[in-house]
């Protein structure tokens, strides 16, 4: 397998998270090819919209994003195109990973970035693993919140990013979906606000189920407030359809991969996430 490295996003500052992040998927039998994006910068960006929009003119088996922050939504506006192969990444990368979904293909992975690779702990390292030879993944537990078991394609995203996709053709279809979502570092009263736009928007109506991930740093200013668990609950509860919270996915100390498109069931009555077999 041949992976090219891509920086859609932020400048990526410290170079130690990405050397180590590029150790350990040489150390999986990975080719690795980097382009010149190391010390690459425009403004607060991984260098100019077309510089990182040129990433992607190669060809890969995988497309590894080296980090999130802000920028991939940019490169939409210039006609980005989903490339051949598998396309990996989280937080601000939810960007490319729905409209890679929203094309059609499969092939979008939502789990850790190369800079947080080595981070992980072992069993997320050893189920992205797997997951790029083809092989199965274990279901990923949860807190079960109830509504019994609800089966669809997968969809995984960070909140703030797809809310403003909402509406546009990057967003995926959303009926019937099994939906899971992570933040960080977002108020409750604005956690609210985005999942009260979804509601006015019919989005969340269309679900089949709802999960959510890590939303580390969300709890901040709720001593008078509404505490974070409160907003998901109550913003979701009226759907009537199976719920989950706390799983593995995102910003927290683990980034479980999942595969945007997989069959996946979720099922809110026991708090487990399971896929169909690849």
């Amino acid at each position: 397998m041949k992976a090219r490295i891509v920086a859609p996003s932020s400048a990526l500052g410290e170079l130690k998270n990405l050397q180590a992040g590029l150790e350990l998927l040489g150390s999986w039998g990975i080719q690795l090819e980097l382009p010149q994006i190391a010390n690459r910068r425009w403004g607060y960006l991984a260098g100019s919209d077309g510089q990182r929009l040129a990433d992607f003119d190669a060809t890969a088996d995988l497309w590894a994003c080296a980090r999130g922050g802000w920028g991939a939504a940019r490169l939409l506006e210039l006609g980005w195109q989903p490339p051949e192969g598998l396309l990996l990444g989280f937080s601000d990368v939810t960007s490319l990973l729905w409209a890679h979904q929203a094309s059609g293909r499969l092939g979008a992975l939502h789990g850790p970035l190369v800079t947080t690779l080595a981070a992980e702990p072992t069993w997320s390292q050893e189920r992205l693993r797997l997951l790029l030879q083809g092989a199965a993944v274990p279901p990923l537990l949860g807190r079960g919140w109830g509504g019994g078991k609800g089966e669809g394609p997968l969809l995984v995203a960070n909140l703030t990013v797809a809310t403003h996709l909402l509406g546009s053709r990057w967003c995926p279809d959303l009926e019937g979906a099994v939906l899971i979502l992570e933040d960080v570092g977002e108020a409750p009263y604005r956690i609210d606000r985005m999942l009260t736009h979804w509601r006015l928007c019919g989005a969340l109506q269309k679900l089949a189920a709802i999960g959510f991930g890590s939303f580390e740093g969300c709890d901040q200013d709720s001593e008078q407030g509404f505490q974070l668990e409160q907003v998901l609950q109550e913003r979701t509860e009226s759907l009537g359809i199976p719920r989950l919270a706390g799983l593995p996915v995102g910003h927290g100390s683990a980034n479980a991969v999942l595969p945007l498109g997989r069959r996946a069931c979720l099922d809110g009555d026991r708090g487990l996430l399971s896929l169909a077999a690849p």
